[in-house]
C-alpha cells in the first residue's frame, strides 16, 4: 500500500523535494523483494522512467535543482531491475538500454552530472548482467562497446598524443571517489557487452579494441583516491583486458620517449605491463580468493607473452631469471617464481593450471626449461595433462633466441636432483649395508604393498605412452614391446 501511495503522489506535479522525500522512502522499499510486486508493472516503471529524464529524448539537463530527483529515481530503478525478473522483462520491453545511452550522451561535457552517469552506468551493467537480450541488443543495436568506451575516456579524462597513445601526466592528481566509481562502472558494463569478443572480423572492430585497450592502459597507469578503490579500478581494467582480442594487446606497450623514465625494455615503454605484474604479486600474497582475484590476471598475462615477444621477454626477465643459487627448492623463497611454483600443486585445479601455463609459455613451452625452474615434481600435473611427460614442447612457435645458463648453474646441474629441482647433498645409500637376502626381503616387501593398494583400488599403476601421455601401465608396456618389435630388423 506504502509504496502504491507513493507511486501515485509521484505521477502527479509535486515539489521538488516532495519527489526526492518520495524517491528516498521508495529506493529504501525496494532493497525488499517481497513489496516489489506493486512496483513492477509497466505503469510505476514509466513514472520512475520519467522522473530519471529517460523518456525525453531531445530535453538537455540544464535544471540542476532536477538533477537529486534524477538520481534517485536510477537509484530506485537499479534496485529495482536487480530484485526483479518482471522488470527485467520490462525493460526489454519499454526499451530502457536505449533511454539509458541516450541519458549518457546527455551528460556529455555537462557539469554536476557525475551521480547522473554513475547511477545510468550502474543500470546498464545490471541490465546487461542480468539480461542476454539486452547484452545483444548493446553491443549490436546500439553500438553499447562505442558508446560505453567514450564514457569511460570521459570518466578518466583521456588526452590523446598519438592514435593509441594518452598522455602521460606524472603530476596528476588521483582520481576523485565519483571518477573512480564512475571510470569502475563503466568497465562492469563493457567486460558484459564484450564477452565473445575473440574473434575480431573487421578493421572497424579492431580499432574499437585497440582504442579501448589504449584506454585500459591509461587506466592501469592512474591511481584512485585510496588503495582499495585504485585496486578494484585496475582489477576491474584487468578483467575488461581479458575480453580484448590478444591481437589488440600491443598498444600495452609503446616506443618510449627520450623524456619518460618509466620502465623500459628494448626501446619500449613497459609500464603498464610491470604494473600488472605488480597487482599478479599482490594478489598471490593475499593468499585467498585466487580463483577471482588471480586467474584474470594470471591468463591476460599468459595470452599477451605467448602472442607479443617483447612482453613476455621482458616478463621472464623478471619472473624467470637466469638460474645462480639453486640450494632451495623451486618452491621455497620469497621470488615471483617461487611463489608461482607453489601455486603449481594448489588444490584448486583452476588456479593450479593457470599458473602451471604461465610458467610454461615464459619457458617457450619447452618441457626442458620449465623442468629447470620448476623441478619435474611440481611440473608433472601440466606435462600429463598436455602429454608431454616423455618430454618435447608445446604446440605454439616461439622466437629461436636460446636461453643462457650461468656458469653457477652449469657448475651445479650435474648434481641437480631432477624431481625436487634444487642441488641436494650426496645421501648415503641405506642399501650398502644390507646383506643380499635383505635386499630381496625389503624389495618383496615393497612389491606386495603396491600390490595389495593395486588389488583394494587405492592406486592405479601408470606408465608413459609414446605419445607422452598417460595409461594403465600393462597398456603402456604393451604399447612399448609392440613398438620395439615393429621397430627390429627382421630376417
Amino acid at each position: 500500500k506504502l509504496c502504491e501511495g507513493i507511486l501515485n503522489v509521484l505521477e502527479k506535479d509535486t515539489k521538488t523535494s516532495c519527489q526526492v522525500a518520495c524517491l528516498e522512502a521508495l529506493r529504501i522499499l525496494s532493497r525488499d523483494k517481497k513489496v516489489l510486486v506493486p512496483v513492477t508493472t509497466k505503469r510505476n516503471l514509466q513514472i520512475l522512467m520519467r522522473l530519471a529524464k529517460l523518456d525525453t529524448v531531445e530535453d538537455p539537463l540544464e535544471r540542476v535543482s532536477e538533477f537529486p530527483v534524477i538520481v534517485e529515481a536510477l537509484k530506485c530503478l537499479c534496485n529495482i531491475i536487480f530484485n526483479s525478473a518482471v522488470a527485467q522483462e520490462l525493460s526489454l520491453e519499454l526499451n530502457l538500454a536505449a533511454m539509458l545511452c541516450n541519458l549518457l550522451e546527455k551528460c556529455k561535457d555537462q557539469q554536476f552530472v557525475g551521480d547522473i552517469k554513475c547511477f545510468d552506468l550502474r543500470l546498464l551493467f545490471l541490465l546487461s548482467l542480468l539480461h542476454t537480450d539486452i547484452r545483444s541488443q548493446l553491443r549490436q543495436e546500439l553500438q553499447g562497446v562505442q558508446v560505453l568506451t567514450q564514457a569511460l575516456e570521459s570518466c578518466l579524462s583521456v588526452r590523446w598524443t598519438e592514435e593509441y597513445k594518452a598522455a602521460e601526466d606524472r603530476d596528476r592528481p588521483p582520481l576523485s571517489l565519483q571518477e573512480t566509481d564512475c571510470a569502475i562502472e563503466a568497465l562492469k558494463a563493457l567486460f558484459n557487452v564484450t564477452l565473445d569478443s575473440w574473434n575480431v572480423h573487421s578493421e572497424t572492430e579492431s580499432h574499437q579494441f585497440r582504442y579501448m585497450a589504449a584506454i585500459l592502459r591509461h587506466c592501469l597507469l592512474t591511481t584512485g583516491p585510496t588503495e582499495d578503490k585504485t585496486e578494484e579500478l585496475h582489477s576491474n581494467a584487468i578483467n575488461l583486458l581479458s575480453n580484448v582480442p590478444v591481437s589488440c594487446l600491443d598498444v600495452l606497450i609503446s616506443p618510449s620517449s627520450q623524456e619518460e623514465t618509466d620502465i623500459k625494455y628494448n626501446g619500449m615503454n613497459m609500464g603498464a605491463i610491470q604494473i600488472l605484474l605488480d597487482f599478479m604479486e599482490k594478489r598471490i600474497d593475499k593468499g585467498s580468493s585466487y580463483r577471482e582475484g588471480l586467474t584474470p590476471v594470471l591468463s591476460l598475462l599468459t595470452e599477451c607473452c605467448r602472442t607479443h615477444r617483447n612482453i613476455r621477454k621482458f616478463i621472464k626477465a623478471q619472473v624467470l631469471p637466469p638460474l645462480r643459487d639453486v640450494s632451495n627448492r623451486p618452491e621455497v623463497g620469497t621470488t615471483v617464481r617461487n611463489k608461482l611454483v607453489r601455486l603449481m600443486t594448489h588444490v584448486d585445479l583452476g588456479v593450479k593450471q593457470i599458473a602451471a601455463e604461465f610458467l610454461f609459455v615464459l619457458c617457450k613451452e619447452r618441457v626442458d626449461s620449465l623442468l629447470k625452474y620448476t623441478g619435474y615434481g611440481n611440473a608433472a600435473g601440466l606435462l600429463a595433462a598436455r602429454g608431454l611427460l616423455a618430454g618435447g614442447r608445446g604446440d605454439h612457435w616461439y622466437s629461436d633466441d636460446e636461453d643462457t645458463d650461468t656458469e653457477e648453474y652449469k657448475s651445479a646441474k650435474p648434481n641437480i636432483n631432477l624431481i625436487t629441482g634444487h642441488l641436494e647433498e650426496p645421501m648415503p645409500n641405506p642399501m650398502d649395508e644390507m646383506t643380499e637376502e635383505q635386499k630381496e626381503y625389503e624389495a618383496m616387501k615393497l612389491v606386495n604393498m603396491f600390490d595389495k593398494l593395486s588389488r583394494d583400488e587405492l592406486i592405479k599403476p601408470m606408465g608413459v605412452r609414446l605419445d607422452g601421455t598417460m595409461a594403465p601401465l600393462e597398456e603402456a608396456v604393451s604399447q612399448y614391446h609392440t613398438n620395439k618389435r615393429d621397430s627390429s630388423d627382421s630376417d
